[in-house]
Order: structure tokens, then C-alpha cells, then sequence
């Protein structure tokens, strides 16, 4: 690897071409560019309706939105708009697509390069060939590893090029930068009226789910604690009827301690409400990263995926990987992740059956009181 400690970019495009919770997780990236080039100007390319994440990043003077399908007078209209405008481009995901944004926008680029997901070696011939282009046309790349890199490590060894050490990437404290606040909306602010715990039971595939029965008793036993509980939820039809089937589920006295925010809240409104929580539970999605980035106590469930790759970064961790592949409980900083019983836990399948809508056996038999434990610790620490 050629160190290009002494290359001073004046402007820099960030690409993120993917899901909310995938920007968010570039921000510890952000920072480390900032350290590296003060003077430089940072802009951020990602899809629309998928960067309220960056609201307020005090790094980010520009944001270009672009849509995930783009048509061809789209595409031209970006091409003009990113043609050769930009000294390096940082390319954070191994698509296609992000890579030709960065051949068209910058003199130069790093990147992360796409691998096997589950690390065999049949299928590697195939990746090797999509990713020569990409090779060739960067200065350096950093290779996805789903079991044993995290993603924030992956994000940050793209600069160790930029390094006369790459290893000082990971000697100061590692923080994932949340988004700038909003207000609440009176319907909702005006109902917190003791301390509150925010749940948020919905994820995009179903074989993330936990059961409805286990969320009901959580929250029942939650409440017996004192706590006002606030189920969150995406704006999208699954997750508004998942909270509906819980609340279904709650004796009348529960469910009146309990408010459902039904997908009203913005990324950064969900940011005010997890900064005043007592605590956070979760399944694996973006909204658990947020909680752990806005620093409270955060419960993360996981089944598929491996925490060693994507779980919720606890912040102000110094190293390369806060987490271990397997364990039925960990704790580190404001985070704890809880994983199910199984020998092959995580897998990470689309559930047992591979597919979107299918059941996820380790999430099945992670059982409540595992979880009201976990809440019980994180509780008392505070």
C-alpha cells in the first residue's frame, strides 16, 4: 500500500448510495476526514429520503440527493452536476453504481470492495471479476468482511492510505455523529409525562422480528417499573400494523401508559425522543444505531446478523471491533446486544428459511426475560 499522507484535497465527495442507517455509520468516517484535511470542503451524495441522518453534521457543507431509480435524463443531469468537480471521492459502499458516481466526480477515489457473505470460497472467482474495474480505477480499497470487520472499521481504513501509521485510525475514541434535533410534536410531547423507555419493534424483513407475545410482556413489565413506554415506527404499512398488533395485545391500564409515535416522527424528531429516554430496545435497524449514537442505554436484539459487523458502535470505543461474533449477552459502553441460543447464530440468512419472510429461530427462543435482565443492569448503572 502507497501512503499518500501528503495529499491535501480541497474538496471531497462522500457516497452512500444505500439505506438510512448506512449513513449514519459514515459519520465516524466524516469526523476522521475533517482531522485529516480541516480545510477542505465535504460533500455528501446518497439517495433521497435517506440522509436525515447528516441533518446539522457540522462537516458537511453540501448534500446531493439522487434517486434510487434514477431514469436516463436523471443520470445525465447528476453527471453534469459531479463532472470532475471533486480531488477525491470516498466511495462507502461496493455497488456498482456508487463506484461509477465516483469515477465521474473525482480525480481520484478509495473504496470498499464487496465480498462473499458467507465467507466461502465458492462464488470468489465471480466477486474477484466484478471487482476488478473498481480496483482499477482506485487508489486504494478496503474489502467488506461480514463476520469479523465492523462496518465502522471498514469505513475508517479507507483513509489509512492517507496514513503514515494506519493503525492511529483506531488509537483515539471512535463516536458515530447523530443528527441535529427537531422538536416534537405537541401530540406527542404533551403526553411525556414521567420517564420514558422507547421501543422499537419493526424492522424492514421479517426475519428480524422478535415475537409480539415477548414485546407485550417486556412492555407490561416495563411499566410496572414506572416507565411511560413509546413504540417507535418507520412511516412504512408492516411496521404501523406491528405496533397496532402489540398494543392489541396490552390489558387497558398498560396500553394507557403506552404511546404509539404511528411513523410520525422525522430522524431527527426520533433523535430528540431518544436523547430524553431512560433507556432503549430494539430489534436490528437503523433506529437502534441512532439510540446508540445519541448516547443512552441501548438494547439491541439480533438474530442473522453478526454484532462483530454491524452492531450499534458504542461511542468513545477505542479499536477496531468493540464486539464478539457469539455471546448471549455483551456489554460494551451504552450498548448491550443480546443474541438467541444456536450453534449456528449468526448466520446471516434472511432467517432459517433464507428468505425475507421468514421466521428467525434464535430470535424465537431469546426469551423476555433475557431481555428485562439486560434492562434491569443497564438501568441501575444509570
Amino acid at each position: 500500500m502507497t501512503i499518500l499522507s501528503s495529499l491535501k484535497p480541497k474538496k471531497v465527495l462522500f457516497i452512500a448510495t444505500r439505506q438510512i442507517g448506512d449513513v449514519l455509520v459514515t459519520t465516524p468516517l466524516i469526523s476522521k476526514a475533517r482531522e485529516l484535511w480541516p480545510d477542505a470542503q465535504f460533500h455528501f451524495l446518497g439517495y433521497r429520503g435517506k440522509l436525515d441522518m447528516l441533518k446539522g453534521n457540522p462537516d458537511i457543507s453540501e448534500i446531493i440527493e439522487t434517486s434510487d431509480r434514477p431514469d436516463f435524463a436523471q443520470y445525465l443531469s447528476l453527471f453534469n452536476r459531479l463532472f470532475q468537480r471533486y480531488d477525491l471521492a470516498i466511495v462507502t459502499q461496493p455497488s456498482d453504481r456508487a463506484y461509477l458516481y465516483g469515477l465521474v466526480s473525482a480525480f481520484r477515489r478509495v473504496g470498499v470492495l464487496g465480498g462473499h457473505p458467507q465467507g466461502k470460497d465458492s462464488g470468489n472467482t465471480k466477486i474477484e471479476k466484478q471487482n476488478a474495474w473498481k480496483k482499477f480505477i482506485s487508489m486504494h480499497n478496503v474489502t467488506v468482511d461480514y463476520f469479523s470487520q465492523h462496518v465502522i472499521a471498514e469505513k475508517l481504513r479507507l483513509l489509512e492510505v492517507f496514513y503514515q501509521n494506519p493503525s492511529d485510525l483506531f488509537k483515539e475514541a471512535i463516536s458515530v455523529t447523530p443528527p441535529e434535533g427537531e422538536p416534537l410534536t405537541p401530540l406527542i410531547a404533551g403526553h411525556l409525562n414521567q420517564p420514558y423507555a422507547v421501543l422499537h419493534p419493526g424492522p424492514l424483513t421479517a426475519y428480524k422480528r422478535w415475537p409480539l407475545a415477548y414485546w407485550q410482556q417486556l412492555i407490561e413489565w416495563l411499566v410496572q417499573q414506572g416507565l411511560q413506554v413509546i413504540l417507535s415506527a418507520s412511516p412504512a404499512k408492516q411496521d404501523l400494523q406491528l405496533n397496532r398488533d402489540i398494543l392489541s395485545l396490552l390489558h387497558e391500564q398498560t396500553r394507557n401508559s403506552v404511546i404509539d409515535t404511528a411513523g410520525q416522527l422525522s430522524i431527527p424528531q426520533a433523535g430528540t425522543l431518544l436523547r430524553g429516554a431512560k433507556i432503549y430496545i430494539g430489534i436490528d435497524t437503523s433506529i437502534t444505531h441512532l439510540a446508540a449514537a445519541c448516547n443512552i442505554p441501548t438494547i439491541a436484539l439480533f438474530g442473522a446478523t453478526p454484532p462483530s459487523n454491524f452492531g450499534p458502535w458504542p461511542n468513545g470505543f477505542i479499536g477496531e471491533q468493540p464486539y464478539q461474533l457469539r455471546a448471549r449477552s455483551q456489554t460494551v459502553g451504552n450498548v448491550t446486544i443480546l443474541q438467541g441460543p444456536g450453534e449456528c447464530v449468526p448466520c446471516r440468512k434472511a432467517g432459517c428459511e433464507d428468505r425475507a419472510d421468514s421466521n428467525s429461530e434464535c430470535l424465537d427462543l431469546l426469551e423476555p426475560s433475557q431481555v428485562i435482565t439486560a434492562v434491569e443492569l443497564a438501568l441501575k448503572k444509570q
